[in-house]
């Protein structure tokens, strides 16, 4: 079992019932999906690139991606209709819960000039979205054989019902959110 479910499960659940007054263990947040997602919008120039672009993804993520079609033709992007524009992966069970630790205790920690993450990602419905910059940060990617430097987006779906609670369950696993900090 995935070393944060574990905690979750004996730890972290009954602190979060306590913090926000919960009667039911099953009123209590959990992760529910992470999906990974990268614009391809250079595989129009490069069609090379679409393949460097799964197979980190690969690496990523421990399991084939999803090649992402255009819906319709948009002239002014050189889009045509069916034409391959992004890739992205969606991870539940205990992948999942991996990529979660590692995201949470490796990867934020590696990122460049990282000075926490704002809460105001949170999309109302506590779910939880963060660009990373610079795949490389991933322990996967060897930094030397990498043709250009890729940014891809992580959401982090939650079953929290508004994003108050879904802050309470991320912060319980220490979750680099910015602190906040009174300005005088």
């Amino acid at each position: 079992m995935a070393r944060l479910r574990e905690e979750y499960n004996k730890k972290i659940k009954q602190e979060v019932m306590k913090d926000l007054g919960y009667k039911n263990p099953m009123q209590v947040p959990t992760l529910e999906k992470i999906v990974i997602n990268m614009g391809a919008g250079e595989v129009i120039a490069n069609h090379s690139a679409l393949e460097e672009i799964i197979e980190m993804f690969r690496l990523i993520s421990g399991q084939n991606p999803v090649v992402n079609k255009a819906k319709k033709a948009i002239s002014s992007f050189k889009i045509r209709q069916g034409q391959d524009v992004g890739v992205s992966v969606t991870l539940r069970g205990a992948r999942m819960w991996e990529f979660f630790d590692k995201l949470v205790n490796v990867v934020f920690p590696r990122t460049k000039d990282f000075r926490g993450l704002k809460a105001s990602s949170f999309d109302g419905s506590g779910n939880f979205s963060v660009g990373i910059e610079d795949h490389t940060v991933f322990v996967e990617i060897d930094p030397n054989q990498v043709s250009k430097v890729r940014s891809l987006q992580v959401t982090i779906v939650t079953t929290a019902d508004n994003d108050k609670d879904a802050k309470v369950f991320l912060d319980k696993f220490g979750f680099p959110f910015v602190k906040d900090v009174n300005r005088s």
